[in-house]
């Protein structure tokens, strides 16, 4: 069973640690004690509740196959004459999308500009994390 201290569920919850107390202590989270007195959330409750707060669809889920939509804002174009990058800051993480310069400019992306990255792909590299340090101290009791 993973096992995950405030501080980690918040990182991956995209929230602060600060949040995640105000939700244990609403009753919203799931939590307990471990050991050491600290307050836990086990990894089931985590992704349950993950998955409950997760946005629904967006306008343009329903025409489109592609399901992983990341929204984001700009945060770098780089043109040349043919070929333009540009990167999205979605939460945490960093989106970067090779296109055309033509496609940059009809969509009127600019830096500040909000996006959605559509990403989809026949290929998806799943790798498995290190243990948590929850998780670590539990298995060693």
């Amino acid at each position: 069973m993973s096992l995950f201290r405030i501080g980690e569920a918040a990182e991956l919850l995209g929230v602060s640690p600060d949040t995640v107390r105000r939700w244990i202590d609403s009753g919203r989270l799931a939590a307990e004690r471990d050991y050491q007195g600290h307050r836990v959330i086990e990894g089931r409750d985590l992704a349950a509740f993950a998955r409950a707060q997760a946005a629904g669809p967006d306008e343009r889920s329903d025409a489109s196959s592609a399901r992983n939509r990341l929204r984001g804002i700009v945060t770098a174009i780089t043109r040349d004459t043919v070929m333009a990058q540009v990167d999205i800051q979605a939460g945490p993480f960093r989106i970067v999308s090779l296109m055309t310069r033509e496609a940059v400019d009809e969509l009127g992306l600019e830096v500040g500009s909000v996006a959605v990255a559509v990403i989809k792909s026949t290929t998806v590299v799943v790798e498995r994390a290190a243990p948590t340090v929850a998780g670590r101290a539990r298995s060693g009791s």
